[in-house]
């Protein structure tokens, strides 16, 4: 994969197809005819409902997924942060969650200690080095998967449902955490159906629908739109009693 001009992903006319398990002659399409780019050190909404295929482009970006048919190019190896954070916890401690990835990829030994204090320190998780890594929260959970990217010098990293379970300190935490990373530089791409958290971080908007794309814009043009049509609630749908505080 080969750098063009100053976008970290292209796509271009990306599709994945899978064999149908009722018609095993048949295939369906999950994904279909994607094309989209990102600019570098920007930060990217992919918003759509369960199932649109926001998980299944990720791995087609990171590489964890050959597409059907198309072509992805990367300016860097992406960064993941899986929905469930707490399944790349690898070490008992944060610190030796790091070590574990830094030695995974092959950083000179004599590197180590510092890649992993840095990056540590940047997550601001340095007083929790080595604290029982199973009981740190939600927020922190991600924030230390994030550690082990940042510790590996990525440039691109990609949150899955960065909200998922958690409360609103939790959500609070990683969207400071996001903010931080944007700022220093860092392409992002922030894969939820949550939008109305992290929709005004963003500068650009990318929403899918039952595998297609169907807005590649700003964040503002798309509140013009009827986002219902897509399965999204428009988030700027105002709570003014307790009769609007339900769903329907």
């Amino acid at each position: 994969m080969q750098e063009r001009s100053e976008k970290a992903i292209i796509l271009e006319h990306v599709s994945k197809r899978f064999r149908s398990e009722e018609n095993p002659g048949n295939y369906f399409h999950a994904v279909e005819d994607i094309s989209f780019s990102i600019e570098k050190s920007s930060l990217t909404v992919i918003g759509g409902a369960n199932g649109s295929g926001k998980s299944l482009l990720m791995n087609i970006i990171s590489g964890l997924m050959k597409c059907s048919a198309g072509s992805v190019t990367v300016s860097s190896k992406p960064g993941l942060v899986f929905q469930d954070a707490a399944t790349q916890i690898l070490g008992e401690s944060p610190r030796e969650d790091v070590l574990v990835s830094v030695r995974n990829c092959k950083i000179p030994k004599a590197e180590r200690n510092a890649a992993v204090e840095e990056a540590l320190k940047a997550v601001s998780l340095l007083e929790k080095a080595d604290f029982p890594a199973e009981f740190l929260s939600g927020g922190e959970k991600r924030r230390l998967a994030v550690a082990a990217i940042l510790a590996l010098k990525r440039d691109i990293i990609i949150f899955d449902e960065p909200y998922a379970n958690l409360d609103y300190p939790g959500v609070q935490d990683v969207n400071r955490l996001i903010t931080s990373l944007h700022k220093e530089g860092k392409t992002i791409l922030l894969l939820t159906h949550e939008i109305e958290k992290c929709l005004a971080m963003a500068d650009h908007f990318i929403i899918l629908q039952k595998g297609k794309l169907v807005f590649d814009g700003i964040p503002a043009e798309a509140l013009t739109r009827d986002l219902s049509q897509w399965s999204i609630r428009n988030p700027l749908a105002a709570y003014n009693s307790l009769t609007d505080l339900v769903w329907l």
